[in-house]
């Protein structure tokens, strides 16, 4: 379909310039599609009545109903942007984000002025960490749909999220004048005022906002995060924890339904304990076997727990010359799907069943490995690698068999400070933030991997050198030299521009803003909230004093 005949479409002609249709609000898909039941039981339902229905259903999360619905709507209309752009947010619901971009990509092929497509595929690339692509298409859109909210308040919450104020704040003006109700170009700009330390026109913006939404939503769990920051800055620190509490209430619920009847994270590291634990420790020496080609020369695993400091430490490394590096993506993406997916009991089945496999079987899996980092778009012909997940240290195992050779860096920092830090930090959903959302959920979460990072420190042939993040911001150089000399490489001064190296490669993680601004001593945040981790310091108080961080 040409721009033009796209443009010839009634109902594309209806949904360009308004809001997207990813943000269509519960009445109004109701009331289309009952219309377009209407239109089936007349025999005259056309493409948008199968859209319409499709979206419903996937909202119900009826996902094969939907697929149905868009297959049928394709027919009747091939190449119809609008149509795709739906697809696009049907393909978000079930976390298929890579699909939903390329249903995004096609709409833009058959239609490059359709501003709903711009929009829906900043949205989608956001969420997925890809900041300097999603501010592209925020700003397509805004150039597409200057009256358009949605695409200068997405540009406001990308500003805020870097820590960008000045631009965040133009961004959020210009879309609540626009859209004086609109929530998320709110929040961006009570951020934009806590950042230029304001907090009271911070709470001032907050506390009608949080009023006016009547049920959970991300917009108004982000602003309860807000809030309580604010109460933070103002000492107030029983409101700040009560509007933290708020938060992670709002962010559970709202994800209730989606994971339900799913294994929890703990529960998933409970289950690698077990079968790591059933394995006999040869079981775990690598087989042989053959690295691909373009494998890196030095691999470096970068470990710890969220909140630790792997952020700051990834882009210390990623400054120095030769040196390409990965934020928390999926590498091992086949090896967890065909062997720690699925029950507990699957689980520790799973990685027996690894175990035991020959070089030809771990060969496979390495170039599984490498393909993914390639599709991550990073570099792999570089001298050094480093692959940045915190959460990675539950495959431990894999590396061992997989990559004996690799180097890990595990970082360590005060368990009080990482806990709290957790729970009140405003993170994408993920089956691990879940965990986050009260504090004994987070310290059993806390416990559970260190319990297995410190069996499978105890059991594997790896190397491993302890990053403490306390002695790494009081004794900058000498900490990084220490690293460099571990990992094979090479210290320059060049480590100390990490907060530049984070603007350029467009850090995603929850991090981004605090690295962004240089060196920063996070230690013992937790004591103004210490008679609210008191009912989870039995848990933590054996990893406390392992760790060396008793008071």
């Amino acid at each position: 379909m040409n721009s033009d005949a796209a443009g010839s479409s009634p109902w594309l002609d209806n949904l360009t310039g308004v809001r997207p249709v990813s943000l269509v609000i519960d009445p109004q898909l109701t009331a289309a599609a009952a219309e377009a039941r209407a239109n089936f039981a007349r025999g005259i339902a056309d493409a948008y009545d199968h859209v319409m229905l499709a979206l419903e259903h996937s909202a119900r999360r009826e996902f094969a109903a939907a697929d149905a619905l868009f297959a049928k709507a394709q027919v009747l209309e091939p190449g119809n942007p609008a149509t795709l752009t739906s697809l696009a947010i049907h393909h978000r619901r079930q976390g298929r984000f890579r699909d939903a971009v390329l249903a995004c990509d096609e709409a833009i092929r058959h239609y490059p002025g359709y501003p709903d497509a711009w929009l829906e595929r900043a949205s989608i690339l956001a969420s997925g960490g890809s900041i300097a692509a999603a501010r592209d298409s925020y700003a397509r859109a805004a150039q597409l749909a200057p009256a358009n909210a949605m695409a200068h308040a997405g540009l406001a919450s990308l500003s805020a999220r870097e820590g960008d104020h000045a631009a965040a704040r133009h961004h959020a003006q210009r879309a609540l004048m626009l859209d004086p109700a609109n929530a998320i170009a709110a929040n961006a700009l009570a951020s934009a005022e806590l950042g230029a330390g304001l907090p009271d026109a911070a709470a001032a913006l907050l506390e009608p906002l949080i009023a006016r939404i009547a049920v959970p939503t991300i917009e108004r769990s982000f602003a309860h995060s807000l809030l309580a920051d604010a109460r933070h800055r103002q000492r107030d620190h029983a409101a700040a924890f009560a509007h933290y509490q708020a938060a992670n209430a709002d962010f559970a619920a709202i994800h209730a339904e989606d994971t339900a009847g799913q294994l929890d994270q703990t529960s998933f590291i409970e289950g690698l304990i077990a079968g790591f634990a059933a394995t006999p420790d040869a079981a775990w020496h690598e087989a042989p076997g053959v690295q691909p080609g373009h494998a890196a020369q030095r691999h470096i695993f970068l470990l710890g727990y969220p909140r630790s400091g792997t952020t700051l430490v990834e882009n210390i490394l990623a400054s120095l010359p030769g040196v390409a590096a990965l934020e928390e993506r999926p590498t091992f993406a086949a090896a967890d799907r065909d062997h720690i997916a699925g029950s507990h009991a699957d689980i520790v089945a799973g990685l027996a069943r690894f175990a035991g496999y020959g070089g030809a079987q771990l060969d496979h899996y390495r170039r599984a490995y490498w393909d993914n980092v390639i599709a991550s778009g990073v570099p792999t012909g570089a001298p050094a690698f480093v692959d940045m997940d915190p959460m990675k240290g539950t495959r431990l195992p894999f590396i061992a068999r997989m990559f004996p050779d690799a180097r890990i860096l595990m970082m360590r920092r005060d368990p009080r400070d990482v806990v709290w830090s957790c729970f009140k930090t405003s993170f994408a959903m993920s089956s691990q933030t879940l965990e986050y959302t009260t504090l004994e959920r987070t310290a059993r979460h806390y416990d559970a991997l260190m319990r297995l990072t410190e069996a499978a420190l105890a059991r594997l042939p790896l190397a491993i050198h302890i990053v403490d993040y306390h002695r790494l911001v009081r004794d900058f150089d000498a900490e990084t030299e220490a690293m460099c000399a571990f990992a094979g490489l090479e210290w320059s001064e060049a480590v100390r521009s990490f907060d530049r190296t984070s603007k350029a490669r467009g850090v995603s993680t929850a991090s981004v803003a605090q690295v962004g601004r240089g060196l920063y001593d996070g230690t013992r945040q937790w004591e103004p909230y210490a008679e609210y981790l008191e009912p989870v310091m039995p848990i933590l108080a054996p990893w406390i004093a392992k760790f060396g961080y008793g008071d």
